[in-house]
């Protein structure tokens, strides 16, 4: 494949986003901020990266005064590489983001879940626990959206079966979240 198709099927992914899809997004985060309710997200591989650095553009990126400014409760479960590898060894990797909610998680938060497959276990499972416990959830998807695109209660699909786009299109969408945050909350 050429540089310039690569880039065609990229632009062609960025112009099927649903602006509806991201603004719940927005919505959902403006709700946890003015709340004061903590953000959870998770993800497996790529998906766990885009988690990790979402964390941090929601901690620092949103904001414009670092001393006075109203903070936004985020966490990113992938990061905390003992207690995930402790549970996958004794327990099972399928339990290693919702054993974490068990311990952290509050009716009211919101939990945001990506996915490339929407079919991760662990992360399709953290989904459920979340929904049966008062959680809010968001998922970000690709391919057919899998089992997340019907259990979150809100969602932004990126209909492609190519993981590297599906990943590349959420990772520019979330950049576009934080900077949309930081104007909206600065």
């Amino acid at each position: 494949m050429s540089l310039g198709s690569y880039l065609d099927q990229i632009t062609r992914l960025f112009q099927s986003v649903n602006p509806q899809e991201v603004q719940s997004l927005v919505d959902a985060l403006d709700d946890a901020y003015e709340a004061e309710e903590f953000v959870f997200i998770v993800g497996n591989g790529g998906s766990g990266a885009n988690a990790s650095h979402l964390c941090e553009d929601l901690g620092k990126g949103t904001l414009s005064d670092f001393e006075d400014q109203k903070r936004l409760k985020v966490l990113s479960l992938t990061d905390n590489t003992s207690y995930i590898t402790a549970w996958a060894n004794d327990e099972g990797y399928d339990r290693v983001f919702v054993e974490q909610l068990k311990n952290l998680a509050q009716p009211g938060a919101l939990l945001i879940a990506i996915s490339g497959s929407g079919n991760s276990p662990n992360v399709v499972k953290a989904v459920t626990y979340a929904n049966a416990h008062g959680m809010k959830t968001f998922a970000l998807v690709g391919y057919d959206g899998g089992r997340l695109k019907t259990i979150a209660h809100g969602c932004l699909h990126v209909p492609s079966d190519n993981m590297g786009a599906v990943e590349a299109v959420h990772g520019v969408v979330l950049h576009y979240l934080v900077e949309t945050l930081y104007e909206e909350w600065a």
